[in-house]
């Protein structure tokens, strides 16, 4: 459980760092908004393909996100 909480806190510390908006996130993904939001609430997991999607578009190693 721990490491959901801090994907999704690391997400949205990530996306506030960039200026991003969960919208623009979202399209950069190929998603809605509302699934994204949920990555950041800790509902769900991103997909393996969009959790490397996240990682180009920060610039962050898999472990960054997780930790």
């Amino acid at each position: 459980m721990e490491e959901l909480y801090n994907l999704a806190k690391n997400l949205k510390d990530l996306r506030k760092q960039f200026g991003y908006t969960q919208t623009f996130v979202a399209k950069q993904l190929g998603i809605t908004c509302q699934s994204y939001q949920a990555y950041e609430w800790g509902l769900t997991v991103p997909t393996l393909q969009n959790f490397i999607k996240l990682t180009k578009l920060y610039n962050v190693s898999c472990d960054d996100l997780l930790e």
